[in-house]
Formats: structure tokens, sequence, C-alpha cells
């Protein structure tokens, strides 16, 4: 058999074998991106008895548009200096017309107002990277320290795996309703845990109705339901580490914390690594813990990106400035992961 005939042959094969996975990923990947596209230059509505109209950038503009105000303050004539009314100044200024103010604070004498034109998505991209910054470190030494228990050779070691990744095959809305009584003010078994350990002297805490509290509920939450899947990941580049390097390191006199730095570690780099990403990824996608626990409260201290997209796109019915901040969300989430990468690699090439 001649080599171009072979060369045709295994053409053939990778076309015929590769050809049912690239149709998939054509309809149901590159397809929906592209009509997404489409859609964030119009004005479209789910139902609506208008035709959608092309707009441009005007649903990007809305989104993205982020001005400051600065502001003197001005003597109202009783001994006292008091700011003008930020409402008062986006009704009748044209140039802030349709900003809505997003944070403030005191330089001085001055008061210097960030506003913008869709501050609840500035503030549901800021919730949503608070939460990744939250719940990947926590969930991520959780995930470690279940499979270094895993793998210590205890008794019942395939029960312990079946137990701790157990919540990760559970849905995430049956889960979320239970954490959701769980954290309950009046009868919650945290509430009423905190209460018992401490003879009453720690008030009950309103976890999922104080801003300062749900967030923090939320990532306790998650962190639990997630870590599983990061520990079976983490078993199996553990039980890929020879176990000829700790024999001789205890040889060497080197304690169980020195094993752990010097071969646990550099043996899990790359795992851990990969582990870091998919657990980045997973955060930044939040949505089914807000909309089934806070619905995005309370005062939006709890929303994120995905959470306005649905939002905005299903329930509004705004179809067309939803698929905006999905767009907007997927290229701020594919810069961050590419940092993140190169990040690890420099680091990965400086320890080699």
């Amino acid at each position: 058999m001649s080599v171009g005939i072979r060369r045709t042959r295994s053409r053939f094969a990778a076309i015929l074998f590769g050809g049912p996975a690239a149709i998939g990923l054509t309809m149901f990947l590159a397809l929906p991106f592209l009509m997404a596209l489409i859609l964030t230059f119009t004005d479209q509505r789910l139902v609506s008895p208008d035709a959608s109209r092309f707009v441009g950038l005007r649903n990007y503009e809305r989104l993205l548009s982020v001005t400051t105000l600065v502001q003197d303050p001005v003597s109202v004539g009783d001994g006292q200096d008091r700011y003008v009314r930020i409402r008062d100044i986006t009704r009748t200024d044209p140039e802030y017309r349709g900003y809505r103010p997003l944070t403030s604070f005191v330089m001085g004498d001055r008061r210097v107002t960030v506003l913008a034109r869709d501050p609840a998505f500035l503030r549901a991209l800021g919730n949503t990277f608070l939460f990744a910054v939250l719940v990947v470190p926590l969930q991520c030494v959780m995930a470690l320290g279940l499979a270094l228990l895993v793998n210590a050779g205890l008794r019942g070691q395939t029960i312990f795996r079946a137990v701790y990744f157990s919540p990760v095959v559970m849905s995430m809305v049956i889960v979320s309703v239970i954490w959701s009584f769980l954290f309950d003010r009046d009868l919650g078994l945290f509430n009423q845990a905190l209460s018992l350990v401490s003879f009453g002297l720690i008030p009950p805490i309103d976890w999922l109705g104080d801003p300062s509290a749900a967030m923090p509920a939320i990532v306790i939450m998650s962190a639990w339901q997630g870590a599983g899947f990061q520990m079976l990941i983490l078993l199996a580049g553990l039980q890929g580490i020879a176990q000829e390097l700790y024999d001789a390191a205890r040889i060497d006199g080197a304690t169980a914390w020195q094993r752990f730095v010097h071969i646990t570690l550099p043996g899990l780099r790359n795992t851990i690594t990969f582990v870091l990403i998919v657990t980045t990824i997973a955060a930044l996608g939040l949505f089914t813990q807000v909309d089934v626990m806070t619905g995005g409260g309370p005062r939006g201290s709890t929303a994120t990106v995905m959470f306005e997209a649905v939002r905005r796109g299903v329930r509004e019915q705004n179809v067309s400035y939803g698929a905006t901040i999905s767009l907007i969300y997927f290229a701020i989430i594919t810069v961050f992961i590419l940092l993140q990468q190169l990040v690890l690699r420099r680091r990965q090439g400086a320890r080699r």
C-alpha cells in the first residue's frame, strides 16, 4: 500500500471520527455565540410588537459607560455646607443624564462620585470576582485536606471518598434549599450552634438577609458543595507520587511538614494548577446559589454577572442586553483565565 493511500485513509478516518464532534460544537457553541453577537447590536426583546432594529454599539455603551463627578460643598445658609444631590445633577445636566451613582468617597472637602449607566452590572461584576477570590482558596484547601485524609490509608477509605463526593452529584437547587434552612435566622442550625457554643452571647445572625453576611454564607455553602470534585482530582495526583520519595525522606529524618512541603506540593504542582483553573471558571459562573438563596439581595450584595444576564435577558425579556452582558463577561473571563495561566506558568518556570 502506497504512502499516499495511507495518508488519504488516515485523513478520511480523522474526518469520520471527528466530524460528529465538530458538527456538535458548531451547532451548540459556535452558532449560538454568533447569534448572541448579532443580538448585541439590536434592541431585540422576547415579546414585543415592534420589529428589532439595529442600534449599533448602544448596548455596549450603556453597559460600560462610567464617569466621575467631583463636587464642592455648597453653603445652605444655616452655617453648614452640603453637597448637591446626585439625582438633581443627573436630571438637569445633559453631561450626566442617564447616569446613576455607583459609589462615592470624600477627598478633603470634595466628594467624588463614580457614576455609571448600569451600576447594577458593575456591582455584580465586583461581587462575582469577590466570590471567586473567597471561594477558590477555601475550596482548594478543603479539597487538599480531604484528599490527604483519604490518601492516608485509613479504614473505610472508599466510604469516606463517597461521602465527601456525594454533595457534588446532588442537585445544586436542592443543596441551596437545604442550606437556606440551615442559614435561617430563627430556626437555622448555624445560629443554634453559635448560640450553644457561646452560651447565648452571640445573637442570631441574619445570614441571607444581611448584606455583610450573605456573600460569606454563599461562599461557605459553595466550598462545601464543590470540594469533593477537586478532592478526587488531587487524590489522583497524590497517588501518582512515588512512595519511595517519602520513604527516603523518612530515613533522612524529615518531618511530616517537610515531606508535605518538599515532596507533596511539588508533586501536585500541575494538578493544583489544573484545579485552580477549573475552580476559578466554575466560581465565575455563579448563578444557582444566588438565584435560590438570596435572589441577588439583600440590596444587590450577592448579585452576580450571570444572575444579571438571566434577569435582564429572560425575566425582563431584553435578550439583546442580556446577550451583551454575556459577551462582555465571556471576554473578561477569557482574559482573566489567560492571565492566571501565565502567572502560574511563570511561577513554575521560576521554581525550576
